[in-house]
């Protein structure tokens, strides 16, 4: 396996401007002054990203109770995001990334297994970003069931 990028608490988030599911840009900087919880996904609409969305949709209370703000990254194009979040109800922005620009710089795309066998592709990672753009948590190879419990304990939001 090559190396590649992995951030660590402590580091500076790399900023980034990506298209949402309407095609409106979004820039982490316009999320700056609160703690944004930034997750990376491989494709809209499969059963495990739809799982790992709804569970952030689903504890989106929560987590806004305590300002933190949502966004998933997919390689997908907005269209195929904007009918994923309106199938789904997700109310939180998903962005487009089909160059893989802002996937490669967290270290989220690249080689990993599956079923064995080494393929590059997205590599499902969840990072918690602080007001001043600093990563708090960075979390490499979640599973798509449970992650969200599991950050919620990590984060101490889960009562």
């Amino acid at each position: 396996m090559t190396e590649q990028t992995r951030l660590e608490p402590g580091d500076k988030a790399p900023d980034f401007t990506l298209p949402d599911s309407e095609g409106n840009d979004v820039s982490l900087a316009s999320f700056r002054g609160g703690p944004v919880v930034v997750y990376f996904y491989p494709r809209a609409s499969t059963p495990g990203c739809t799982t790992q969305a709804c569970d952030f949709r689903d504890n989106l209370a929560l987590l806004g109770d305590s300002g933190y703000q949502v966004l998933g990254i997919s390689p997908d194009k907005p269209g195929k995001l904007a009918t994923f979040a309106e199938n789904e109800g997700l109310p939180f922005p998903l962005l487009s990334d089909p160059d893989k620009t802002v996937l490669t710089a967290y270290g989220a795309y690249g080689e990993k297994k599956n079923y064995g066998k080494i393929v590059q592709g997205v590599i499902r990672s969840t990072f918690v970003i602080d007001g001043d753009g600093v990563i708090v948590k960075a979390m490499y190879n979640v599973r798509a069931t449970g992650h969200v419990a599991r950050l919620l304990k990590e984060l101490k939001l889960d009562g």
